[in-house]
């Protein structure tokens, strides 16, 4: 009994002070290990696997035949470089498209931002029937884009749309929207606001939601208004969602295509390039004149072009972001990761420098 129980001592006392015997770590505990690395990457692998066949792989094959004058016929072209963007820059068109192109995306989306703003406001407030009004709001999204372009176009037709009539019965004069650039890009962006309205609103609605209400409480405590606390408390709080709306709103604004293209019977952009835009010209180029080479350049320059305002954006609103979505921790990313480094090695080290203290078991007495 006495040898048996002075085992676990002669151990202790072979192994060397500070040291820690190894322990094996069985296959099931391996595997699980590895599961928990490679889990991650293998739930969101398929997303990033039909990302690259659908979209990564055109926008490369598109790069390439930028550079060509291509043969639709043969399926080749001979390399000419910079040629294709070269003319694209030359063309009056561009630069008419473009103007259009920036001229309706400053009327659809500023006042888009202000009107979804607002109406996600009112629903947030505790009124009847809620989930039949936030259901609504998203109907105009939901329709077809062509049906939202045919009704708009013929209600801001020049002789019998119902916008002319109405004005001509007030005794105003009608308005030339189909001839005149404004007007058109007016009735173009209207068409834009009341189908993105909605989208845009339910996401705000759903940031506002996510605001505690303590706040409110306590600024009804202190005698804020309603006023006052929307500007107080709702809008810095929004101030990470308002990024998010205006960057997709800038790219989906640059890319504006449907609305134009059903504007009119013809598709062309007006008879003087009223309302052409750039993805409209893309279209007419690349499908109209089969000039795939001419097509993929000028998609590119509107790649680049979105890539640059969306940049522009980000730098704007950067502080923006850093303040609310921080929680008031002013460190950058990379001090944030060093500290962390940092603190890790410290941990090793602590943990090298403590010696292991070995424990003998007690002898028991009084035992033969």
């Amino acid at each position: 009994m006495t040898s048996t129980l002075e085992r676990p001592a002669r151990a202790a006392a072979s192994a060397p002070a500070g040291e820690r015997t190894p322990r094996r770590l069985g296959f099931g505990r391996r595997r699980s290990a590895w599961d928990l690395k490679l889990s991650p990457y293998l739930y969101i692998s398929p997303f990033f696997i039909l990302f690259a066949i659908t979209g990564l792989f055109p926008i490369a094959y598109t790069a390439v035949i930028s550079f060509m004058d291509w043969d639709l016929v043969r399926g080749s072209g001979e390399f000419i470089g910079f040629d294709q963007y070269a003319w694209v820059l030359s063309q009056p068109k561009f630069w008419i498209a473009l103007r259009n192109t920036f001229s309706i995306f400053l009327l659809s989306s500023v006042p888009q931002l202000i009107l979804a703003i607002f109406i996600a406001a009112m629903l947030d407030q505790n009124i009847r029937a809620k989930t039949f009004w936030r259901m609504s709001v998203l109907v105009p999204y939901v329709m077809a884009p062509v049906a939202v372009a045919l009704i708009f176009s013929n209600m801001f037709g020049d002789q019998y749309g119902v916008v002319n009539t109405t004005l001509q019965n007030l005794g105003l004069p009608a308005v030339p929207w189909h001839s005149d650039a404004f007007a058109s890009h007016i009735a173009i962006a209207t068409m834009v606001n009341f189908r993105w309205t909605g989208y845009n609103t339910l996401i705000l609605l759903a940031a506002m939601q996510a605001i505690p209400r303590e706040y409110y409480e306590a600024a009804t405590v202190d005698g804020a208004g309603k006023i006052r606390q929307f500007f107080s408390i709702t809008l810095p709080s929004l101030k990470p969602t308002l990024v998010f709306v205006i960057i997709t709103a800038t790219i989906g604004g640059l890319q504006i295509f449907d609305e134009p293209r059903m504007y009119d019977q013809y598709g062309t952009g007006g008879a003087d390039n009223q309302w052409l835009t750039v993805t409209l010209w893309l279209y007419n180029v690349g499908w109209g004149e089969w000039n795939f080479g001419r097509a993929a350049a000028l998609a590119w320059i509107l790649f680049l072009l979105i890539l640059a305002i969306g940049a522009i954006n980000l730098f704007i609103t950067r502080s923006l972001v850093r303040d609310e979505g921080g929680r008031g921790d002013a460190r950058s990313r990379r001090e944030i990761r060093a500290q962390a480094r940092a603190a890790k090695a410290q941990v090793r080290r602590d943990a090298t420098a403590s010696p292991i203290r070995s424990t003998t078991p007690r002898s028991k007495e009084g035992r033969s």
